[in-house]
């Protein structure tokens, strides 16, 4: 952390532009790269209708929630409406007299489609099961309350006409549901697999040729994915797991104390206590909680959430590998672990590289762009749209804090790296009023205008140290940055006052994971009133989101003589005389120079040969199973195809298109490379992650 002071850096010169490049997960050769969003979408839960997919996942306290995105391929999505406008459930719901749903409203959906209609089902903790239903899944949507906490549910609509709901932790239960949705079939809950079976939570509820199969999230021993199958929908079931130890190379989150679900909104005071991740800790960041679905060819592919630090839970991709009866997530010879980049689906068509939503927003529409989504119920009349100006104007409320002011607008922070800028018009604050952008999580932490009995100050408040920078301002009109930095959980803070040179103020920000919102860091738009009355307004306008990892197409370098660096023990791999693939270390001397230089030949589709620059021959995976040896051939054969994997930053991983394993060593022996290990740890120095470079 840097001392608490104002530093003075010169910012890259931004020409603000409303259709900035978002992430996609399309590589544009073929392949995706998981997490299909570099933002926040957990539980997720998807089906599809002909040759079309649909998807939805958790909202929790944000709103409007339970959105329903559209895809022809599984890989590129759009947005198409949200099914839930609002709560309109109390005053926890709007933070109301001291009470919040934080972590709380639209749990873990489902999403299902029966004889001309779609359906959503999502239980709301304390006040039972919703259904959300609509002809045509842009909406309109209707709701009705059912009614009965049915925890992490799954949907069967049975080709009898029965209709069955699984549901609750640890030990799975089912219920039928009246065919008019009137209620519950009396006398028809029953637990159909015990406590102590591993199947955890998060259900989803399939039949396929004829059998029943569940697939649940479990975290113990560590993050995985448990399948349940039976011949008939009461059981009696076996298990067995189809996905474990899965992290795509990604560390766990920092963690805080004392905040826990159910904890109280921490105040003005609270010692926040932040704990390292362990660095090759798996438990809850494995993939876990999602389903399987297929494609009209009968292909099979998984949908799952995976913890991605500070982002938050997101979703990923996975080919599925049916053997003996049971759903693998995976490809044969490492069932169990999934491809971090892989062959598209294959849907007969290309689908053009799209990202779900427009992040940014000069509020010069009708409405909010659909990223938005409010912290709670906002109250709509004390914020408004003015087309005319092209601003959203926020009056002020009272609260105690940012996390119990109302109408703050947030959306989730993106992945790897983003930052948002937005202009502040403070001129109509008044006394004891606070207006800014933040980087809005427990805690939080943000950048804006305060006015006070002295006049208007700029104002820098981080939660964690509990400590306030202000800093005089002479205008009313001033442009704030949060920068996040979301794979290593640090954020900054800056402001302009032209929009050309932006100052950082105050520490770097540490960007930890918890249980009470449950949700990633977003970014936010505020104003409330600290003296308990309410106060002016304040105007915000061009809204700017900025992703400088999002065009990844320097990160496959087809055609390039590169040398790969084993993160694990830091030596370059080698093409030794005997050749056979070792380490050897950085600082090689006369031909051991083009023994470490490789050309990168595309094969097409992600999919590459690597040949060693002294005309050697190609590296290549000979045997299998234990004795995969990678050894240097003087053709190019059967075992010299690799499925590029794409770790961003200039780092990779190397899929033998043979083993459907990766190449590797252990990094403290002294063995050669082999291409027999199942995937990257979270610290992605067990010897499969590699740092490439161009020669020079």
């Amino acid at each position: 952390m840097k001392k608490n002071i104002i530093t003075f850096i010169a910012s890259f010169f931004i020409v603000l532009n409303s259709t900035a490049q978002s992430w996609t997960a399309d590589n544009g050769n073929g392949t995706f790269t998981n997490p299909l969003f570099y933002d926040e979408f957990s539980d997720p839960d998807m089906i599809r209708v002909g040759n079309d997919f649909y998807l939805t996942g958790t909202t929790m306290h944000s709103i409007p929630g339970l959105p329903v995105l559209h895809s022809k391929d599984l890989v590129n999505w759009s947005f198409i409406s949200y099914a839930a406008k609002r709560f309109n459930m109390g005053p926890e719901f709007c933070l109301e007299n001291g009470r919040d749903i934080y972590g709380q409203g639209y749990w873990a959906p489902c999403i299902r489609y029966n004889k001309g209609t779609f359906y959503i089902f999502s239980n709301i903790n304390r006040h039972g099961l919703y259904i959300f239903t609509a002809q045509n899944p842009a909406g309109p949507w209707k709701h009705k309350r059912l009614g009965d906490n049915l925890h992490d549910l799954s949907v069967l609509f049975d080709d009898d006409g029965k209709i069955y709901a699984v549901y609750d932790y640890d030990e799975v239960k089912i219920i039928e549901i009246k065919p008019d949705f009137s209620g519950y079939v009396e006398g028809s809950r029953r637990v159909i697999i015990p406590a102590g079976c591993a199947m955890g939570e998060g259900h989803h509820f399939y039949k396929i040729n004829g059998k029943y199969y569940i697939i649940s999230a479990n975290y113990a021993p560590v993050g995985r994915m448990q399948c349940a199958r039976a011949d008939r929908p009461e059981g009696p079931y076996e298990t067995t797991v189809i996905s474990a130890n899965e992290t795509l190379g990604m560390k766990c989150a920092y963690s805080v104390q004392p905040i826990g679900q159910r904890s109280p909104v921490p105040g003005k005071g609270t010692q926040f206590k932040i704990f390292k991740p362990n660095e090759n800790g798996v438990g809850a960041a494995a993939l876990h909680q999602g389903g399987i679905v297929d494609l009209p060819n009968g292909d099979w592919w998984g949908f799952s959430m995976m913890d991605f630090r500070a982002v938050g839970r997101t979703t990923c991709l996975s080919p599925v590998t049916w053997q003996d009866g049971w759903p693998y997530f995976g490809l044969s010879g490492n069932l169990g672990r999934s491809p971090c980049t892989w062959v598209k689906p294959n849907i007969g068509f290309n689908v053009k590289p799209t990202a779900p939503y427009q992040r940014s927003d000069d509020f010069n529409g009708k409405a909010l762009q659909a990223v938005w989504q409010w912290n709670h119920d906002p109250v709509d009349s004390k914020w408004s749209l003015n087309r005319k100006k092209g601003v959203l104007r926020l009056q002020t409320l009272p609260a105690e804090n940012l996390l119990w002011a109302r109408n703050t607008l947030t959306q989730r922070g993106i992945g790897p790296e983003s930052y948002a800028t937005v202009t502040l018009d403070a001129g109509n604050l008044k006394a004891g009023d606070v207006a800014g952008l933040a980087l809005f999580n427990i805690p939080y932490a943000w950048v804006g205008v305060a006015r006070t009995d002295k006049g208007s100050v700029l104002r820098w408040y981080n939660q964690i140290s509990n400590q306030t920078i202000d800093v005089p301002l002479t205008s009313d009109k001033v442009y704030l940055r949060a920068t996040g930095n979301f794979d290593k959980s640090v954020a900054h803070l800056s402001y302009s006052l032209d929009d050309n040179i932006f100052k950082t103020i105050g520490d770097s920000i540490l960007l930890p994971y918890q249980l009470k919102t449950f949700q990633g860091t977003r970014y936010a738009l505020f104003a409330f009133n600290t003296l308990g009355k309410e106060g002016g307004s304040a105007d915000f306008d061009d809204f700017i989101v900025n992703e400088p990892m999002s065009d990844r197409s320097k990160d496959f370098p087809v055609g390039k003589v590169i040398t790969l660096t084993n993160l694990g023990n830091d030596k370059l791999m080698w093409a030794c005389p005997l050749g056979m693939l070792h380490s050897i270390e950085s600082k090689f001397k006369g031909n051991d120079a083009a023994k470490c230089q490789f050309r990168v030949c595309d094969r097409g589709r992600g999919r590459v040969v690597l040949q060693t620059v002294d005309g050697t021959g190609f590296i290549t995976v000979v045997g299998a199973g234990l004795s995969a040896d990678v050894r240097v051939m003087k053709q190019e054969g059967e075992g010299s195809l690799f499925q590029w994997q794409d770790m961003l930053c200039h780092q990779c991983m190397l899929l033998s298109l043979k083993t459907h394993r990766y190449i590797g060593l252990n990094p403290g022996g002294g063995e050669p490379y082999s291409a027999n290990w199942a995937g990257a740890s979270p610290s992605r120095k067990n010897g499969t992650v590699f740092v490439w470079q161009e020669a020079e």
